[in-house]
């Protein structure tokens, strides 16, 4: 299922349902059909995504860093780390990057973005 997010300032954007709702989770918002980020929600909506950003590639650095420290694979590290965090090759930063630059791009214009869907999700 997609989503489409649209910016009252910064145009629009789709994304897959089930990406969006772990994001959304991170930000403390419910996955609902149709909703909104008002300019007075999005700085911590911002905050919280970055910070959960911040985070994960602490742990990958954390988990290359103890590769080298061990004398294995860095590749082979990264692939643990990602399995342990349930990631399949993608990474939060990839999938918030998009999300954080149109809610930036929206709070800098003071203005909102709202989300719609044929269903919760």
């Amino acid at each position: 299922m997609l989503v489409r997010l649209t910016s009252s300032t910064s145009g629009e954007m789709i994304m897959f349902a089930d990406h969006l709702c772990l994001l959304f989770k991170i930000i403390g918002k419910d996955c609902t059909a149709r909703g909104v980020f008002t300019t007075e929600q999005l700085p911590e909506a911002i905050s919280r995504l970055q910070y959960a950003v911040n985070e994960e590639k602490m742990a990958l650095h954390e988990a290359v860093c103890k590769a080298h420290e061990e004398g294995l694979d860095e590749d082979e590290a990264l692939a643990d780390e990602d399995h342990k965090s349930g990631r399949v090759g993608v990474h939060l930063a990839q999938r918030a990057h998009p999300l954080l630059h149109l809610m930036e791009w929206t709070l800098k214009e003071k203005g909102f973005v709202l989300w719609e869907t044929e269903k919760d999700f």
